[in-house]
């Protein structure tokens, strides 16, 4: 039998939720929302999509745009961030409260986003103190499904060559990538300064627990969201 939840009246299954939440990761991330983006991301036949698409557009959570584009409506969207919220929310308390690292939660909130009360959902929010953003950055929704105010954040590889920059958020969900990233020390939070910018890759000054020069492809780099600022002066003192 196929778990459902009820959201805004509406009856769901953990399928649907995955779409709806899919859809909404696609676009909040700039990419186009197409049934073949769609099918790649979830791993299923571009039919299936398509049929899933009807069947979510008639319940009247999404909706088709121009030139084939897909869209969920102002409906899908507030079910999109509390599939969100319980996801993120999941994820930080698993990583502050059960000692997970940040490349094993995925998986494990992904199974248990689709079941938890409401009730639940707001005792661990109470417990972590409200967080605004994720073990990754990624912002959590707030109880009335509203993204916390943040600046405005832009590829590691927009930067040039002197700038400095907070790392926000890390655009990556499989475990190996997480890994390399922690390796590195490129963590949410860390300052980093970009030394060279070539075709091919970007050499960093990274102020982690162990300030040091790295080297990443610039692909690699599209997936780390900054904030450009000044060092503060006790990190400029541990320039090398």
């Amino acid at each position: 039998m196929k778990k459902t939840k009820t959201y805004e009246s509406i009856e769901l299954s953990s399928s649907q939720e995955d779409y709806i939440k899919e859809i909404f990761h696609l676009a909040e991330r700039g990419e186009p929302v197409t049934t073949l983006a769609l099918a790649q991301k979830i791993g299923v036949k571009a039919a299936s999509v398509t049929e899933m698409v009807k069947k979510l557009t008639k319940l009247g959570l999404v909706q088709r745009k121009p030139y084939y584009e897909i869209s969920l409506t102002e409906t899908g969207i507030r079910i999109a961030m509390e599939i969100l919220r319980h996801h993120r929310l999941l994820e930080t308390f698993l990583v502050e409260k059960l000692g997970y690292q940040w490349d094993e939660v995925h998986g494990e909130a992904e199974r248990l986003e689709h079941v938890i009360s409401e009730q639940f959902e707001q005792a661990i929010a109470k417990l972590l103190n409200h967080p605004l953003r994720d073990p990754h950055g990624d912002p959590i929704p707030s109880q009335e499904l509203v993204m916390p105010f943040e600046e405005q954040e832009q590829e590691l590889v927009t930067l040039d060559k002197g700038e400095k920059a907070e790392v926000k958020r890390i655009i990556a969900q499989d475990p190996q990538s997480l890994r390399f990233f922690n390796t590195l020390g490129l963590l949410p939070g860390t300052m980093v300064e970009v030394l060279e910018v070539s075709a091919e890759e970007i050499t960093l000054q990274i102020w982690g627990k162990a300030p040091h020069q790295a080297s990443i492809p610039l692909f690699i780099g599209k997936k780390i969201k900054v904030i450009p600022r000044q060092l503060p002066h006790r990190e400029c003192s541990k320039e090398l």
